[in-house]
């Protein structure tokens, strides 16, 4: 597939990338810069402040920062090829949405049921496998996380409220 095809359109240029992470980066180093200025970025009488150090790393950042925005914003033709295309990008989102979604489900329902259900949901609607396979293969991994992580390593995990129904916190 081609960038120019109809059906596979650019979704972000190289050159629209490069500008926001460049703006990005010189926010990050901004604050690093502001904050180490806070602490104290100064050589005192008994050596360097607290924040001496990171107020150079965040000036090195700003400083790259602003070459890579100006050698980006004077680039020709070359900057405008597409960085991702919209297939590409559909791609990387049905892994990180899901991905996001598990994260954010570990705080309600513990690492081991959200583990099932992200294990399912891959199973059946990226891998198409059926039911019948899915869930020994999500729940037998849950369980086996569980005796590794719980019973032998002694390592507790966050535990939602089915393991707390079951006794297991």
């Amino acid at each position: 597939m081609t960038e120019h095809s109809g059906h596979d359109r650019a979704a972000a240029s190289r050159r629209t990338l490069e500008l926001v992470v460049a703006f990005l980066l010189f926010l990050l180093g901004g604050i690093v810069v502001s904050d180490s200025a806070r602490l104290g970025s100064r050589w005192g009488d008994d050596g360097p402040q607290a924040g001496y150090f990171p107020f150079y790393i965040g000036l090195f950042v700003c400083l790259a920062a602003v070459v890579i925005f100006a050698r980006t914003a004077f680039e020709g033709a070359k900057g405008r090829r597409a960085f991702v295309t919209r297939a590409q990008l559909k791609l990387v989102m049905l892994l990180l949405v899901p991905s996001v979604i598990y994260v954010a489900l570990i705080g309600w329902l513990g690492i081991y049921v959200a583990s099932a259900i992200f294990i399912a949901f891959f199973m059946v609607f990226l891998g198409k496998y059926s039911w019948l396979k899915t869930l020994p293969v999500a729940v037998g991994v849950s369980l086996a996380f569980f005796m590794l992580f719980e019973v032998w390593f002694k390592v507790p995990l966050p535990k939602g409220p089915l393991e707390g129904a079951l006794g297991l916190l």
